[in-house]
C-alpha cells in the first residue's frame, strides 16, 4: 500500500476568481464567520497576520466527523496562478500523516465564474493510517461555504442600491 499520496477535486463556484483568492490572502481572519460549524478559530502564530502573508503563519481550530482539532501550518502564495498553499507543520493530522499540504488553485471559469482545484498531499505515518478524504471533503465544504458568503455579500450590496 502506499505511503505518500494525492486527493485532488474541482468545484465550480459562481465568483471571480479574484475574489475567492483576495479572501485567503487578506481576508483570513472573517473565516470563523463563512464556515464555524468547521472553523472555530484561526489564531495568528508568526508573520503578517494582516494580509495573510506568504510565509505566515497560522494556528487553526476546526472541527472534523465531530471532533475539535488544531492544525498549525504555514501559508505560501503565488499571485499570478490564484493558488493558495497551506504547509502542514504540526498538530492533529500528524497523528496519522508526515506530510500535509493543502493547496487551492482558483481558475477563472467565464464571466463571474470559477473552478477551484483543491490537492491534497499526503504522506502516510503507515499502512494503518487513514486516508485523509474527511479532510478533503471538509476543504471542498469550505469552497462551498466561501462561495455562499460572497454570494450573499453581492446580494446584499445590490440590494442596497436599488431603489
Amino acid at each position: 500500500m502506499a505511503l505518500v499520496g494525492k486527493l485532488q477535486s474541482e468545484v465550480e463556484i459562481s465568483i471571480p476568481p479574484h475574489i475567492f483568492y483576495k479572501l485567503f490572502k487578506e481576508q483570513i481572519a472573517n473565516i470563523t464567520n463563512i464556515s464555524p460549524k468547521l472553523i472555530q478559530k484561526v489564531e495568528h502564530h508568526d508573520g503578517d497576520w494582516s494580509k495573510h502573508g506568504h510565509g505566515s503563519i497560522k494556528v487553526w481550530n476546526y472541527t472534523i466527523d465531530g471532533k475539535a482539532e488544531v492544525l498549525k501550518e504555514r501559508v505560501e502564495f503565488d499571485d499570478k496562478n490564484l493558488v493558495v498553499r497551506m504547509v502542514g507543520l504540526e498538530g492533529d493530522v500528524f497523528k496519522h500523516y508526515k506530510t500535509f499540504i493543502a493547496t487551492y488553485q482558483v481558475v477563472p471559469k467565464g464571466l463571474g465564474r470559477s473552478v477551484i482545484i483543491f490537492t491534497l498531499e499526503y504522506e502516510k505515518l503507515n499502512d494503518g493510517s487513514p486516508y485523509p478524504d474527511k479532510y478533503h471533503e471538509a476543504m471542498d465544504n469550505l469552497a462551498k461555504d466561501i462561495e455562499a458568503h460572497l454570494l450573499k455579500d453581492t446580494v446584499q450590496l445590490v440590494s442596497a442600491r436599488l431603489p
